[in-house]
């Protein structure tokens, strides 16, 4: 075999393997990136969903401070939450409705979940003087929620819509929380550890459930 050819492949092996050394672990990670999921901004939803103090800023949102009343009657704040993904959502223990859909795909949720830490919910009540703790306790034990997983809260009506317009962006309803407002929305909202917005689905549909689970499985994978 000539010597100079010999050499040749020889270098043009060396070159393959270190391309390959070097060259996929910078591919994968660029499609890594490429998948993954926004990050959402006020700028970049509905302007109807957003409360107009808050709807042009471009960056950094984040879900603020709450305080909330669970099922148990134990007091649920972001403290509660920090470091988990989580699904949220608006609803009231007497919905005849829409609720009736997102309870049960929510559980659903909840049991493909059971076993996962790093995966929380939060349930917010929309009617805090018709949802007293033994209320919600019943509606808890009716839905099959797991306390310290599933938190089905209660709180002043104001500071619940106005989480729910200036900070996950679920509601189209105007107004400022006050007797004659109504908060009523389909949205499930998924919040990362940061607690970012990175996505919005209608909760009624069961085929949302499974875009949720492979949502997830994405966002976890940032996390690595």
């Amino acid at each position: 075999m000539d010597i100079k050819f010999f050499k040749k492949s020889k270098s043009t092996l060396i070159f393959i393997l270190v391309f390959c050394a070097i060259g996929v672990p910078v591919f994968y990670h660029l499609v890594k990136v490429d998948n993954k999921l926004p990050i959402y901004n006020p700028a970049d939803i509905n302007p109807k969903l957003v409360d107009a103090s808050v709807r042009n800023r471009t960056k950094n949102h984040r879900v603020g401070e709450f305080s909330l009343i669970n099922q148990n009657g134990d007091t649920i704040t972001n403290a509660d939450y920090k470091g988990k993904i989580y699904i949220a959502d608006f609803f009231f223990t007497r919905c005849q409705t829409i609720c009736i859909a997102m309870a049960y795909n929510m559980s659903e949720l909840q049991e493909h979940y059971k076993n996962d830490d790093d995966i929380m919910f939060l349930s917010h009540s929309v009617t805090p003087v018709m949802d007293s703790v033994p209320q919600l306790r019943k509606y808890a034990t009716e839905k099959g929620v797991i306390d310290g997983k599933w938190n089905v809260t209660t709180g002043k009506k104001k500071h619940i819509y106005n989480l729910a317009r200036k900070h996950y962006f679920a509601v189209l309803d105007e107004g400022d929380g006050g007797e004659s407002d109504w908060v009523h929305t389909e949205n499930f909202v998924l919040i990362d550890k940061e607690g970012r917005i990175r996505g919005s689905y209608d909760g009624t549909k069961k085929e949302n459930m499974q875009k949720i689970i492979d949502d997830i499985t994405l966002l976890k994978e940032e996390y690595k």
